[in-house]
């Protein structure tokens, strides 16, 4: 797999061709201009002064501020670190398309920054989005090839406000293609134009997904913090499997105007990132109330909220939490070990039973043709597709090319749905609204009954009823498997925007346990012969 600078060409050129143009713009190019090792990419002659793989948004930023990094550099570097373990060594696959302006847009932040025009923490700092966000100048391709050259006119709403807080975007990330509503039984992290993301704890593990490529990245610190989208778990899945804070944010909070939809009723986009501060710190930059996308009106109670200012280390004195997952085995022993970091931080800890089965029937299959369709015909006439028929009949065209590999299954039975049938429309209608409402309430009676500040579950297991709820969660690593390394999460979930209280509980458990390990450390043998490290006489030529 090959990462690529986007090259715009006609709407209907044959996929070879596509495929024979961008080979020529590699990373390779792009690194070769950087140098060989992390000190020549800083084009200092001196050791980079900040262990990227580690690093928080603070000291980032305290690094720019005492000026011992530029922005310029720090780009460089990250550029580095996607050559040398994306592309190269242990090849993760996370990142697809880099920004040919990345650098200049590091300079401007930088001559922002000696002006005394800094914008915040994200001032300056390189962030990686999913490919299925628009950024203007690369392709929105959700993974599919149908989709490869597909340029939006403009920003997502989302990259617009990333943008206005002086973040750097740097490129994009590898998914599970269209968010992993092409078919039943495909690969978590697998696309057909992207290929497989790898999982840099364990490649042998899924990476999760569907925003695969934002949670190995973010663990691989190929940028600063990585933005995901979630439907149904999303982003938390990925966060518990590749150690990383996930947040995923009340539908409303953060606009999907301009981002390759699964369903209106319960998309969003959220941070993933190594540290709840910089989950924090991206979710402030990411809100705010976009005229085009009118559920963020329903976030005017809380537009303009400072995340990093609510986290508190003594956010879980005196707070009720209950419990809603009962592993056993290892994950039940990490698991348990995060419950007692809870209870010795001076919270109550009461088990509960949430029910997630039994809901009524999903809406997903109605409104990815509707909300889909509403995306392409937003885009430019020169798009390649304008409805997701012409996605599926793209897609049996070029089944030789790789389009289809595990088939199309969600595709098809999505498209067959005929969005004029008025039964269909208040059958789905029912199933929103009734799902919607089921959900909220089974989470709303525990929080009550229990008188409870948050509900937690171990890995993921908010994500279901959660997402058709229109809930928070946000999940904070907790430890690994002793017996093979394997991250485990939990999650907090709350009621309507309740993401502050959320992340300042998730920030107190944090500061307490300091679980967190890079994956270099939990998993050595993967990054032994990246250019990164020095290579010993046994690796590789």
């Amino acid at each position: 797999m090959r990462l690529t600078l986007a090259l715009p060409r006609p709407r209907h050129a044959s996929r070879l061709a596509l495929l024979t143009a961008v080979a020529a713009v590699t990373v390779a190019v792009v690194a070769a201009s950087l140098g060989s090792t992390p000190t020549e990419a800083t084009g200092r002659h001196r050791p980079f002064p900040i262990d990227l793989e580690r690093a928080s948004i603070p000291q980032l930023r305290a690094a720019l501020d005492a000026r011992r990094v530029t922005s310029e550099e720090l780009v460089d570097a990250y550029l580095e670190r996607i050559r040398a373990l994306n592309s190269n060594g242990p090849g993760l696959n996370a990142v697809r398309v880099l920004t040919r302006d990345s650098v200049e847009q590091a300079r401007q932040a930088d001559a922002d920054r000696r002006k005394g025009r800094a914008r915040g923490p994200m001032h300056g700092i390189p962030v990686l989005v999913k490919d299925n966000i628009d950024v203007r100048g690369l392709p929105t391709t959700a993974g599919a090839l149908a989709l490869a050259d597909s340029y939006p006119s403009k920003d997502a709403f989302l990259v617009t406000r990333l943008r206005a807080a002086g973040a750097i975007i740097l490129g994009k990330t590898n998914l599970t293609e269209f968010a992993n509503f092409t078919t039943n039984g495909m690969p978590s992290g697998y696309s057909g134009l992207g290929g497989q993301v790898l999982n840099p704890y364990d490649v042998s593990q899924t990476p999760s997904g569907s925003s695969s490529g934002s949670g190995s990245a973010a663990a691989a610190a190929l940028a600063a913090v990585t933005v995901g989208t979630e439907t149904s778990g999303s982003i938390l899945s990925p966060s518990a499997a590749n150690s990383l804070v996930g947040v995923k944010p009340t539908v409303g909070l953060v606009s999907r105007t301009g981002v390759v939809p699964i369903a209106a009723s319960q998309d969003t986009a959220g941070p993933m990132t190594r540290s709840v501060y910089d989950a924090a710190a991206l979710l402030t930059a990411l809100t705010g109330i976009d005229p085009e996308d009118p559920i963020t009106s329903t976030s005017g109670g809380v537009v303009g909220t400072d995340y990093t200012r609510v986290l508190s280390t003594t956010a879980l004195a005196g707070k009720r939490i209950g419990v809603a997952s009962t592993p056993t085995g290892n994950q039940g022993i990490v698991f348990n070990e995060a419950l007692d970091v809870l209870r010795a931080r001076g919270a109550t800890v009461v088990p509960v039973t949430v029910s997630t089965g039994g809901l009524p029937p999903g809406i997903l299959d109605y409104e990815f043709k509707r909300d889909l369709n509403a995306y392409l015909a937003r885009l430019p006439r020169s798009a390649p597709m304008d409805t997701l028929d012409d996605v599926v009949r793209y897609n049996l065209a070029h089944a030789a090319e790789g389009t289809i590999k595990f088939g199309q299954t969600q595709l098809v039975t999505s498209n067959d749905i005929d969005l004029t049938d008025p039964v269909a429309k208040a059958a789905y209608e029912t199933n929103r609204d009734t799902g919607i409402a089921t959900a909220r309430d089974r989470i709303d009676s525990v929080l009550r009954a229990q008188t409870l500040d948050a509900i937690v579950f171990v890995g993921s297991g908010s994500a279901g009823i959660g997402a058709r709820a229109q809930y928070p969660s946000v999940a904070v690593p907790i430890g690994y498997d002793p017996a093979n390394g394997r991250p485990v999460g939990m999650t907090f979930l709350g009621t309507a925007y309740t993401e502050a209280s959320l992340l300042a509980l998730a920030y107190d458990y944090e500061q307490a346990s300091r679980k967190w390990l890079p994956p270099s450390q939990v998993n050595p043998s993967l990054f032994r012969c990246s250019s990164l490290e020095r290579r010993g006489t046994t690796c590789a030529p």
